[in-house]
């Protein structure tokens, strides 16, 4: 058996997310039918993380192991049958011990918003009514740095072992009329950078200040933050690997 990484992007918009789960189209199940059906092998893939429903990914890495050797011609092939919102950019042989999901040293997820109404935007970017105060939640940003357990920001009795994540990035700016959100850390918890965004656009509009926001993130209760971000505005945009 030969393992293979794969190099994908998806608009989520059409999926319940990328993990397969019972009466639901995800990305996960919607790859495995492809590759299996192309390569005439039960294929089971390994992604990098989980993405909620509607939730987009710019960039993702999956593995699997496969008895054939793959070409370009299967990837032209696979992007002809799989459906418009994925597309599979590169698929290369790699060592046997790789694993898309434990091998990552770090994820980055941006997320948009936008106050100029437009309908190209609809599905990857999310409407506000109002102006962001950029400086401002440039200083919440730097409040993340300070801690290490997001239970505050994560979804309620999820499997997870451990609540803490290392901050790297974390910073809000404009381009294009359009507020973005960009932050990267060595780990995510499940519905965390939503969560965040959520309590952040409570600061902006003066539900909470500063004081608040350190003390939410203290608590460690998901009932103090602010509501989850609408989902159509967060793009998972980078994974970084060791360089081995």
């Amino acid at each position: 058996m030969h393992r293979y990484i794969i190099e994908l992007a998806y608009k989520g918009t059409n999926y319940h997310g990328w993990q397969i789960q019972p009466n639901a189209t995800t990305i996960q199940e919607t790859l495995e039918k492809a590759l299996s059906l192309k390569l005439q092998e039960q294929i089971k893939i390994t992604g990098a993380g989980r993405t909620d429903t509607g939730v987009h990914a710019q960039f993702y890495i999956a593995h699997f192991d496969c008895s054939k050797i793959i070409d370009d011609k299967i990837i032209f092939g696979l992007n002809n049958i799989l459906p418009k919102d994925i597309v599979i950019y590169k698929i290369e042989k790699t060592n046997n011990n790789f694993n898309a999901r434990f091998d990552a040293i770090s994820r980055t997820y941006k997320y948009y918003l936008t106050n100029k109404k437009s309908p190209f935007l609809t599905d990857t970017v999310s409407f506000i009514n109002y102006e962001i105060n950029i400086e401002l939640l440039n200083k919440a940003c730097e409040i993340l740095y300070n801690y290490t357990d997001f239970t505050s920001f994560s979804k309620l009795h999820t499997d997870t072992k451990t609540n803490d994540c290392k901050i790297i990035n974390a910073k809000w700016y404009l381009k294009n009329n359009i507020y973005i959100f960009e932050i990267t850390a060595d780990r995510f918890l499940r519905n965390m950078v939503r969560s965040i965004v959520g309590t952040m656009l409570d600061l902006n509009n003066n539900k909470i200040n500063l004081t608040d926001f350190s003390r939410i993130i203290e608590s460690k209760n998901r009932k103090n933050a602010g509501k989850s971000a609408k989902a159509n505005g967060l793009f998972l945009t980078n994974i970084k690997y060791k360089e081995n």
